[in-house]
């Protein structure tokens, strides 16, 4: 089956195109593994064109270790929460 990592779901707290990062907020019940907000860049955005996150937009994501704390990866919009 491989390692393929469960997706979470969640809401983009904030994000700032200009700096290239911001923070999502995980969903209650998507096992949020106790944080409240993780941190995303923008090359971690999969969607075609210029790369950003409106605030509260629903998104899904991976959850990996970085080097100052969990960070989000494949992040994608969520078009089922619509």
């Amino acid at each position: 089956m491989g390692s393929e990592k469960p997706r979470k779901k969640g809401k983009v707290k904030w994000f700032n195109a200009s700096k290239g990062y911001g923070f999502i907020t995980p969903d209650p019940d998507g096992n949020s593994m106790g944080v409240e907000e993780i941190f995303a860049h923008q090359t971690a955005i999969q969607m075609d064109g210029f790369k950003t996150l409106d605030e509260g937009a629903p998104v899904t994501f991976v959850v990996e270790q970085g080097p100052k704390g969990l960070q989000a990866t494949d992040i994608r919009p969520d078009t089922d929460a619509a």
